[in-house]
């Protein structure tokens, strides 16, 4: 048996790398069309890789993919995050849990992950070919035929697609020429480009728990968010765009952001507070007082957007300009005008169409012998180390399916 892998990131090492441990006598070769190896490993998590989250319940960790969560249930049940976990324990690479779940080497490098998956396929044997692309792949009766960049032609049994999810990579290409449907490619995973007023000059500055919604996608997601150079990010925003990969294209990335910075609360409820404060610290100047735990700078805006001079008391205030504060505390519009790509990330909503792979083998059923893994199909999931998770689990199936023959 002879298997070749195309893509050299996470999923096709992991699919080489189980489908040789499950049959040492098979030949696997993987093709990576760059000379490095493993790239979003080494930059993903801010060059720490984010390996995985620990949430530990298949059901559970399928909720965290806007596309592919329904097919990743099954999976889960079979390779999951306590499973990764103990794989790189057995190579001596210990993984940390952070608060918020995510999953790093306690070295804290990525370099460790990188180094340990280069080294297995090592000793396994597998014949890794770097700078080499593959131009394009025909199936006969009984093998596949691939046509290399280096002017090579090689022919294998079994044949695993795992090239990613951005379209320059070719797999998207190959899988249609193979028979299958390409769901239509659009960002996911970006941050909102805003220009105004109330947070410019503010970048670097966040809360913990923030509320945003987009009414006329009528999509929403909460929690920190970040203000930066160009507008607004952080988990809260990254959230709301990969549930909203499709309404937002469709949107041309030019719609109202609605933003809640407290996190809870309506507007009634916080201008009841308001009205309490005016109450108790009526001689105190509205700029000295800090509510709600928010940045210093940030509540300075907020009480100049709601008209309030900087060194009014509360007990002049008047019940019109509370009413406008606690619109802008929690229902503050902002026009988001263009994204851009959250580059650690950088995910693809779309890819081969699900319903053309049986999600207990990952082999095609539209082309027998074909497989797939990780962000070429049409799966993609929130930032915190769900990508990486659901690349593991589809090599994981595709690569010992195909040792089993």
């Amino acid at each position: 048996m002879r298997c070749i892998v195309i893509g050299g990131g996470a999923a096709g090492f992991f699919g080489a790398i189980q489908c040789k441990t499950e049959n040492p006598d098979g030949e696997v070769i993987l093709l990576e069309k760059s000379q490095k190896t493993l790239a979003k490993v080494r930059i993903s998590g801010g060059g720490r890789c984010n390996v995985t989250h620990a949430c530990f319940e298949p059901k559970k960790l399928a909720e965290h993919y806007p596309r592919g969560s329904k097919e990743l249930i099954g999976p889960f049940h079979e390779w999951q995050p306590k499973d990764m976990i103990a794989w790189f324990q057995e190579r001596g690479v210990t993984l940390k849990r952070e608060a918020d779940g995510r999953m790093f080497p306690v070295t804290d490098n990525s370099e460790t992950i990188a180094s340990c998956l280069e080294e297995t396929v090592r000793k396994l044997g597998i014949e890794l070919k770097t700078g080499t692309g593959v131009k394009g792949v025909t199936k006969t009766e009984n093998h596949f035929e691939l046509k290399l960049s280096t002017g090579e032609t090689l022919r294998c049994d079994r044949l695993l697609i795992a090239t990613g999810g951005n379209q320059a990579f070719g797999g998207h290409a190959m899988a249609a020429s193979l028979g299958h449907t390409i769901q239509e490619l659009v960002p996911s995973l970006f941050t909102f480009h805003i220009k105004d007023p109330r947070i410019e000059g503010l970048q670097g500055i966040s809360v913990p728990k923030a509320r945003v919604w987009v009414p006329e996608a009528k999509l929403e997601s909460e929690g920190p968010l970040l203000i930066t150079h160009w507008g607004m990010s952080g988990p809260a925003i990254l959230k709301l765009s990969a549930w909203g990969a499709r309404k937002l294209h469709a949107l041309d990335y030019t719609f109202e952001l609605k933003v809640n910075w407290l996190g809870e609360g309506t507007t009634q409820k916080v201008l009841e507070t308001l009205q309490q404060n005016k109450q108790a610290q009526a001689r105190k100047q509205l700029s000295s007082t800090l509510l709600f735990n928010l940045p210093q700078r940030l509540w300075d805006r907020l009480l100049f957007a709601a008209n309030i001079p900087e060194k009014l008391k509360w007990a002049d205030i008047s019940k019109k300009q509370l009413q406008v504060l606690a619109s802008e505390l929690c229902e503050g519009s902002y026009p988001v005008k263009g994204k851009s790509l959250f580059k650690e990330e950088f995910v693809t909503c779309g890819g081969v169409a699900l319903k053309e792979v049986n999600f207990k083998t990952m082999e095609s059923k539209c082309c027998p012998g074909l497989f797939f893994a990780g962000e070429v199909l049409d799966i993609d999931g929130i930032t915190g180390g769900f990508n990486f998770q659901a690349a593991w689990t589809t090599a994981t199936l595709a690569g010992r399916a195909i040792a089993a023959g």
